[in-house]
């Protein structure tokens, strides 16, 4: 059974044109979420807090992954691809070697609620083409459990009561996971992934008996991931991978593992060559 290790609140800030968001990140979470780099939540019906969206911006040595709940979110990039992401649904973006993109609300009101968790990229696969897939809610493996729950996998293969779950993401050098999970009142589930690595559970709503919403529980390696609801129910995100065991250097939108990579990136923006 895997164990507790730690516990980390969330904490609020802005990030693209003023757009109000909740961010688990930072050199000190950097060994805990590996391979992750950061996760993201926005999270609100008020569209001061979201209207200006992410405008046009690079992206180099990692991979992205946005996730709706509610609302709709419209992306563009250098590569011709264009389309909005709606609740339920995904986009998975490998920035590799360079991404220019935006995302945009393609709303003026309403709640907006989603994710964007940044994925790292070994030293190997940094420079490599960039890749854009969209994944609709319909393509998502679901599971709806006994009492009620939602099991949702998007990336990933996912044991739940022995009957086993593959996500549409798969074959990725580090092992990701996501599953959204949703209990009802008191509700538990058993799941078994990635028993080798680490585990991290974000709620969003609603809490377990270990952790509150806007906090994000980190887990050791093991063969099953007890999750028991609150009283009034639980949704979270469930994240693993395989660690990369190599330097990071982050500046901004860039990820890569020395300083002078990240000179190079911009001198790529600065002399047109960054894609």
């Amino acid at each position: 059974m895997r164990k507790i290790i730690e516990t980390f609140n969330a904490q609020a800030t802005s990030d693209g044109d003023g757009v109000n968001i909740t961010r688990l990140a930072g050199r000190h979470l950097q060994g805990v979420l590996n391979p992750y780099l950061m996760i993201d939540e926005i999270n609100s019906d008020d569209a001061t807090d979201y209207i200006g969206g992410f405008p046009t911006h690079p992206h180099r040595g990692f991979e992205t992954i946005t996730y709706m709940k509610a609302g709709r979110m419209r992306h563009r990039d250098h590569m011709g691809n264009e389309g909005v992401i709606e609740a339920g649904g995904v986009q998975w973006m490998t920035a590799g070697r360079g991404v220019l993109h935006s995302e945009m609300p393609e709303q003026e009101h309403g709640l907006l609620h989603g994710f964007q968790v940044w994925l790292n990229l070994p030293a190997s696969e940094k420079m490599q083409a960039a890749d854009y897939r969209d994944i609709a809610s319909r393509d998502i493996t679901e599971q709806t459990l006994p009492k009620g729950g939602l099991v949702r996998i998007i990336s990933g293969n996912v044991e739940i009561d022995g009957n086993r779950l593959a996500g549409p993401i798969q074959n990725r050098s580090t092992q990701p996971i996501l599953i959204d999970l949703q209990l009802n009142s008191d509700e538990t589930v058993e799941l078994s992934f990635n028993e080798q690595n680490r585990a991290l559970v974000y709620v969003y709503q609603g809490s377990t008996h270990d952790t509150k919403q806007r906090q994000m529980t980190h887990y050791s390696e093991g063969d099953k991931l007890y999750i028991k609801a609150g009283k009034f129910g639980v949704a979270l995100l469930i994240l693993s991978g395989s660690p990369i065991d190599e330097p990071i250097v982050q500046y901004g939108p860039f990820v890569m593992n020395t300083r002078k990579e990240i000179e190079q990136a911009f001198d790529d923006i600065n002399n047109d060559i960054f894609v």
